[in-house]
C-alpha cells in the first residue's frame, strides 16, 4: 500500500520527477499515493480529452486560469477559474480548451488505481488511436465519437 507522504511540491517541481505531454498538453505530477493522484495540467488553446468515463475513480479539476468547455454526463458546461469540476466515477465526461486562451488546472482521481501507468504509456504518443486503445488498458474507457 502507497501511503501519501507529507510535505511539499514546490510550483515547478514534479513528484518523483514526473512529466507527461499528452495530446498537446502537459501534465505535471503533484502528489500520488494510493487513495489519490494530483497533477497540473497545462491545455493550450484547441486541445482537447475527448469523451470517456472512469469506472473506478472520482475526478476533480480545479481551475486556475482560463475556460474550460466540459461535456458532463450529456450535458455542456463552462468552468472557469476558481470554479471546481466534479466527475463522478461511471459518469462519462470530456474536457475541452475551446478558448484562445491556455488553461491552467489541478487535476486529481480517487483513488489512483492505474492512472500513472497510463499517463507513462501515452506520453508522447501521438496517434489518437493507440491512445484510445492503451487507455481501455487502464481502466479508462473512451467513448465513441458523437454525432
Amino acid at each position: 500500500m502507497t501511503v501519501m507522504q507529507a510535505g511539499v511540491t514546490l510550483g515547478d517541481e514534479a513528484y518523483d520527477g514526473a512529466r507527461w505531454s499528452i495530446l498537446g498538453q502537459t501534465y505535471t505530477l503533484k502528489q500520488q499515493s494510493e487513495a489519490s493522484m494530483a497533477w497540473h495540467a497545462i491545455l493550450p488553446p484547441g486541445t482537447f480529452v475527448p469523451p470517456h468515463t472512469h469506472p473506478t475513480q472520482d475526478e476533480f479539476i480545479s481551475v486556475f486560469e482560463g475556460r474550460l468547455d466540459l461535456w458532463l454526463d450529456g450535458k455542456e458546461v463552462i468552468a472557469k477559474a476558481g470554479d471546481l469540476v466534479r466527475m463522478p466515477m461511471g459518469r462519462p465526461h470530456g474536457i475541452f480548451n475551446k478558448s484562445s486562451g491556455t488553461v491552467s488546472c489541478l487535476f486529481w482521481v480517487s483513488p489512483t488505481r492505474a492512472l500513472r501507468g497510463l499517463f507513462e504509456r501515452i506520453h508522447n504518443v501521438g496517434d489518437p488511436a493507440e491512445v484510445v486503445r492503451i487507455a481501455a488498458e487502464h481502466e479508462v474507457d473512451f467513448l465513441p465519437p458523437q454525432p
